[in-house]
């Protein structure tokens, strides 16, 4: 008697998958494979800073053509959620590498000249979500956040004053003490750490003179113009997962934007 043969797992065909998305309207294929992509990069599939499988075997676990599969990968690289390197691959978008870490923060000296920014850590809680910031973070009133001020330096003066909110339940384990340890970028400490990736942010900009607490901290007079930064950053499946008020003093620094 021949012995049992051993058991068959097949690829999942894309038809069955596009069926079980159950999609109201049609969708280009391409547009289908990026879908699959970031569902897998939602599931954790593929960490920050990982690679992913190259665009042959991503098209042998669809069933499409490495064409298909190279413009969903193209798109996903241009929302800036995957980065091609040359001669190593395609990798999951990291802020703990050092042309991705300051992708959100878009503060530049005067000059144009790139420079790290200094963190100088003020104040770290836990407290309950106040009705406002619930409502932005789309939490419930009275949710535990934590909340975190700090400085930013460049050239040993702060020109960065922010106050930040942060799901209490999906940063279990952040302290003060943790925040002082790492050297690395905060996003980069979210992600790695909490598995917390930053994925986009909108942001409302406008000019507000300084109040007497925010010009002591950053060394400007009373009532001096500052550039006011509200950022809600959002992770996969367009989760409100930060928020963001910061206050900029532009004296030395411009407030860039690359617009496409």
């Amino acid at each position: 008697m021949s012995p049992p043969a051993a058991p068959v797992h097949p690829v999942t065909p894309l038809n069955e998958l596009a069926r079980a998305e159950a999609a109201p309207s049609f969708s280009p294929l391409y547009r289908q494979i990026k879908g699959l992509i970031l569902k897998g990069l939602q599931a954790g599939e593929w960490k920050a800073g990982e690679t992913i499988p190259s665009e042959m075997d991503l098209a042998a676990r669809f069933g499409v053509s490495q064409g298909t599969v190279r413009k969903a990968v193209d798109e996903l690289a241009a929302d800036n959620l995957l980065v091609r390197k040359q001669g190593k691959g395609t990798f999951v978008a990291t802020h703990a590498e050092q042309q991705q870490q300051y992708r959100f923060l878009r503060l530049t000296p005067d000059g144009d000249a790139a420079a790290s920014l200094g963190r100088q850590l003020l104040d770290c809680k836990r407290q309950r979500a106040p009705a406002f910031i619930a409502k932005l973070m789309q939490l419930r009133a009275g949710d535990p956040v934590i909340e975190i001020r700090r400085l930013l330096h460049s050239g040993g003066q702060p020109v960065v004053l922010d106050d930040i909110w942060l799901p209490g339940a999906l940063f279990k384990g952040l302290t003060a003490e943790r925040l002082l340890e790492h050297r690395g970028p905060f996003y980069g400490l979210l992600e790695t750490e909490f598995g917390v990736p930053m994925i986009r942010a909108q942001e409302k900009i406008r000019a507000v003179a300084a109040e007497e607490d925010a010009a002591a901290l950053l060394q400007v007079a009373p009532g001096s113009p500052l550039l006011s930064v509200e950022r809600l950053a959002f992770t996969y499946g367009d989760k409100p997962v930060e928020l963001r008020r910061g206050l900029y003093n532009t004296t030395h620094h411009f407030y860039r934007n690359d617009l496409n």
